[in-house]
């Protein structure tokens, strides 16, 4: 019966969609429609009542707003930590590990001056900002615990438990080792500790800040910049350094409406598109986890906003918008360099159309190509080398026109293009780019199993309305492009193509979130047929209700294995034979 019903909801929401796209009208002559429109007071109750919605659940359940944020480096250093005999035998330890790689080994010496070896524990480049619980070879009552660290280690939290789970009290010859016992777990949770990438870009968010040399170079530094603002907010917490990606993930919603706004008009289809997204699997869990994925995404949907605002309006203050978010983009991540790809394909069409209009001549394309090169090269440049600023310090370089400053950053172009270009490597959860098209095969990013039996799990991969609804969607888009040569559709397409095709030439390892900048283009280009449905179809816009209302559902009925809450098996966990959950 599970096997059965299991497939039966996946096939249900296809054939919904399919239905929906059947009753699209005649491609040939519907009116197309599209174009500027200014947001008013109704817009603006959308917006806020959808992105206040959407932060509540986005906040909700993020992670520890209190970690042990006092650290100790234990490079060849020894911490003792002295057990009171009054409160029991220690069974284990409670250790929480800060940045760096190494290892630890825990003595004990007794009242009688007898010396015991108990553990030794670990810490690599995963094990980072996380709890540890370390069973002990023999419990121990009183005494001495001396803790040596091995290896650039840094330690935060280190409490002793009886075998109950009661914590002894400890008096430490590093204070910062025991003055946050009450933060203590009872174990190990995506709450309280690291998990996937967070160990490489939470820890070196937080070292950028402390004027560490990053261990993470793999990526140009700005993304983790902005993960380090939540970390000065609200401290090197789970919380602190998942806020910033959390809110760009909720500030991309009134701007997907927006952008929306000004491609279609109305109100009803510009609501659809930000219901689609805020109700977006992968939207969801990647904007919550602390990687830079979500900074990409965002500068991604800022740039080709101004560049749609330019083509369509043609303000140059537009164009050089377009440019700044280009640079921060790129300051990001590389990925944002596909985008730009994807941007001069649009100026260059742009160009011939207005030439060909009699409104661009040679001076005129001269200037606009000037203007390009100041605001798409020379500033992008200038905020991608002012990026490298916590490098330099923490070379003491920082005087930012001397060769050294500029070596730093020139060393770091070439190792990361040989990183990138040269990664031989497997996982179990890797995928490629076809298998995005379908959510085939999504991204394990934690899995927990509790003594109940219920589990906790959540993976990147896209709400399937929005995976399968905007594929077909694309094919409307192409068509409407090719044979009615709609700019709208044509302006879409092209910002999908950018972020998909250069993945098809990539031979490394690739994930399921490569695919999350597509998503933007995917709402949108389901926008471009909610349009034609509003515009030619009778009752269009109770259809492109129940579309929204669909992709809601799903995501409500998703929602535990998205935001971590414990469940048992469930149908809903398995719509694919491959998904790993």
């Amino acid at each position: 019966m599970f096997e059965i019903t299991k497939y039966f909801l996946p096939a249900a929401c296809f054939l919904l969609i399919t239905v929906f796209f059947m009753l699209l009208p005649d491609l040939r002559i519907c009116k197309l429609g599209g174009g500027a429109r200014r947001m008013d007071r109704a817009d603006a109750l959308v917006v806020a009542g959808v992105t206040i919605v959407y932060a509540v659940a986005a906040f909700m359940g993020l992670g520890n707003t209190a970690s042990p944020e006092s650290f100790v480096r234990m490079e060849n250093e020894t911490a003792q930590l002295g057990l009171d005999p009054d409160s029991g035998a220690a069974a284990k330890l409670m250790i929480f590990s800060g940045v760096g790689i190494g290892d630890y080994s825990i003595d004990y010496t007794g009242a009688d001056g007898h010396n015991v070896h108990l553990a030794d524990l670990e810490q690599g480049h995963g094990d980072v900002l996380k709890w540890h619980e370390v069973e002990l070879e023999q419990p121990v009552t009183g005494g001495t615990l001396r803790i040596l660290g091995r290896g650039n280690v840094w330690l935060g939290e280190v409490a002793a438990k009886t075998e109950d789970g009661e914590t002894i009290a400890l008096s430490a010859s590093h204070p910062a080792l025991a003055d946050e016992q009450a933060l203590c777990p009872k174990r190990q949770t995506f709450l309280n500790s690291s998990y996937f990438d967070e160990i490489y870009h939470a820890r070196t968010a937080w070292e950028q800040l402390n004027g560490v040399y990053p261990y993470e170079i793999t990526h140009p530094p700005l993304g983790k910049a902005i993960i380090g603002l939540g970390i000065k907010l609200f401290g090197m917490t789970p919380f602190g350094w998942r806020f910033s990606g959390t809110l760009f993930g909720v500030l991309m919603l009134p701007l997907l409406y927006y952008f929306a706004k000004k491609l279609f008009g109305g109100r009803i289809t510009p609501a659809a598109c930000m219901i689609l997204m805020a109700t977006d699997f992968m939207h969801f869990v990647q904007t919550r986890i602390a990687t830079i994925d979500t900074y990409a995404v965002f500068f991604i949907l800022l740039m080709y906003l101004y560049m749609y605002l330019f083509v369509s309006e043609g303000r140059l203050r537009d164009l050089g918008l377009c440019g700044v978010s280009f640079g921060l983009g790129a300051a990001s991540k590389w990925t944002c360099f596909y985008a730009g790809a994807g941007l001069a394909v649009i100026w260059a069409l742009w160009v011939i159309r207005e030439a060909r209009a009699g409104r661009l001549d040679f001076r005129g394309f001269v200037k606009n190509a000037l203007f390009c090169v100041v605001f798409f090269i020379l500033v992008p440049g200038l905020i991608y080398y002012l990026s490298y600023i916590p490098y330099g310090v923490a070379q003491g370089k920082t005087n930012l026109l001397s060769r050294d400053y500029l070596n730093i950053v020139l060393d770091n172009q070439r190792y990361m293009f040989n990183y990138h270009s040269q990664l031989v490597a497997t996982h179990p959860y890797s995928s490629h780019w076809y298998q995005w098209l379908l959510d085939i095969r999504p991204i394990l990013y934690y899995l927990d199993y509790l003594a109940d039996g219920r589990t906790v799990s959540f993976g990147a991969f896209v709400n399937p309305v929005l995976c399968w609804g905007g594929l077909l969607a694309l094919f409307v888009l192409g068509y409407l492009a090719a044979a009615r040569r709609d700019r709208v559709s044509a302006f879409i397409l092209l910002g999908y193509l950018a972020q998909l095709l250069p993945w098809v030439l990539v031979p490394r390892l690739t994930f399921a979130y490569h695919y999350f900048p597509c998503t933007v283009f995917l709402a949108l280009a389901l926008g471009r047929c909610f349009d034609l449905m509003e515009r030619n179809v009778r009752y269009g816009k109770l259809y492109v209700d129940g579309f929204a209302l669909l992709s809601t559902a799903v995501f409500v009925l998703f929602f535990p294995v998205l935001a971590g809450i414990p469940v048992g098996r469930s149908i809903l966990r398995s719509w694919l034979p491959t998904w790993p959950f």
